[in-house]
């Protein structure tokens, strides 16, 4: 037998040993099957001609491990094959601090975005926005740049400095920034008062293993204030964990009702996450905050509260991230990162790609009213115009108390529950 044939049957046979030990008890489809080993022959083709006749050797585990992240790129943003050294990274990174900048990112259109800046860290106080587009790090481009190695190159060494260039569409310019890393420390409620007439603000800027409690304690002393309606702020909350999303809001939907559902490929992938508050607050006027930097877990709030008519949405249309990633260890120390399913509100609407709609819908500014009706900028013909153009950094916010009249969505969320309690004492 040929050298060619041989290796060619080495990767069918792999292929399939592959199969059988990630998916055990996995039933393939024997049409798809065929069609599978089809294309199995032209990628072991193409693997034997290049150990044959490419100017370099190379050594296989490097053609199979490119091939993987190629194949797992090609799928969505989300998926992909993590060598030894990049899933070793991604265990560390959830157990430990790390210097960074507080940005959430995420593939869009095919380029670099910016989800949302977590609130007091670096990239917040530097200026970045929800949907800025990332072209340069470090005055490298983007362009065809993976999410694994984004994160690794603006992750690093605490106090360096990082320099970012952005698209904002909706002011047509490109912005510099020169950030210095810092350890990201996350207090998952940020703000907690009450503003006027009873009326409750708890602004949560992320779901974390305590957010729950940290929730429950916050609505008992505002109780105790006298607060008889309540805005729940999520703008630019990037999500976190589901478990915390779920519980947060189970606190004001009746027991047993379904919060959000997880549909995949398989059965087993299939899910649902049910309220499980004992005493959740029902009867409480409802105002939630979302804008374009409200996503994943904080869409499953809003999504489940809008759904059941519990609370009011008011703001901007959501990001619209709601896929699930399942992290699957291979035998060599590796790992896939796979997209399995995707989030579904109670009514079966979808998250992924499409975000929550608010009820109410209110621009942040007039300005950003102006800059939206005043067009885009085509994110596709950026890269050909980045070299050639250039910006100041703007400063850096300066701090400041809450001033929740100067804040257009929140004055309007306090006039929608004071109509609201208005409207009740006339049915009275």
């Amino acid at each position: 037998m040929s050298r060619k044939f041989i290796f060619g049957l080495i990767i069918v046979v792999g292929i399939f040993v592959f199969t059988k030990m990630v998916i055990p008890g996995a039933v393939i489809d024997k049409k798809k099957n065929s069609e599978l080993f089809k294309q199995v022959g032209l990628f072991s083709d193409t693997l034997a001609i290049i150990q044959t006749d490419y100017v370099d050797e190379v050594k296989p585990k490097d053609l199979i491990y490119g091939a993987l992240k190629g194949m797992l790129a090609s799928l969505d943003p989300h998926s992909q094959f993590m060598d030894p050294d990049t899933y070793n990274e991604l265990k560390v990174d959830t157990e430990g601090k790390f210097g960074g900048l507080g940005i959430e990112i995420t593939i869009k259109d095919g380029l670099l975005t910016v989800v949302t800046p977590i609130e007091d860290t670096p990239a917040w106080k530097a200026g970045l926005k929800a949907k800025d587009r990332i072209v340069k790090i470090n005055n490298e481009l983007t362009r065809d740049m993976t999410l694994t190695d984004a994160v690794k190159k603006l992750r690093g060494k605490v106090g360096e400095p990082v320099d970012i260039t952005v698209l904002r569409e909706s002011e047509k310019k490109l912005l510099e920034f020169k950030i210095l890393r810092g350890v990201i420390k996350i207090e998952d409620i940020k703000a907690a008062k009450i503003l006027e007439d009873g009326i409750g603000y708890i602004r949560l800027v992320e779901f974390r293993e305590n957010t729950s409690l940290d929730l429950d304690k916050t609505l008992q002393n505002l109780t105790k204030q006298g607060m008889n309606a309540m805005i729940l702020d999520l703008r630019n909350n990037p999500g976190g964990l589901l478990a915390a999303a779920v519980d947060v809001a189970g606190k004001f939907i009746e027991r047993g009702k379904i919060i959000v559902s997880t549909k995949g490929h398989k059965s087993s992938q299939n899910a649902e996450f049910i309220s499980r508050s004992p005493k959740p607050i029902i009867d409480l006027p409802m105002v939630i905050l979302i804008n374009e930097g409200s996503a994943s877990g904080s869409e499953i709030v809003a999504g489940a509260l809008k759904d059941y008519r519990r609370a009011i949405i008011l703001g901007n249309k959501s990001f619209g991230k709601g896929s699930v990633q399942t992290v699957v260890p291979l035998g060599d120390g590796s790992a896939l990162r796979l997209t399995t399913s995707k989030y579904f509100t109670p009514l079966n609407n979808e998250i992924h790609g499409k975000g929550v709609i608010p009820d109410i819908v209110v621009e942040e500014t007039k300005e950003e009213l102006l800059a939206k009706e005043d067009g885009q900028v085509k994110p596709q013909d950026i890269f050909e115009e980045i070299v050639e153009k250039k910006e100041k950094t703007p400063k850096e916010k300066e701090g400041k108390t809450l001033d929740y009249k100067a804040d257009n969505q929140l004055a309007r969320a306090v006039d929608v529950l004071k109509a609201i309690k208005i409207y009740k004492e006339i049915k009275k």
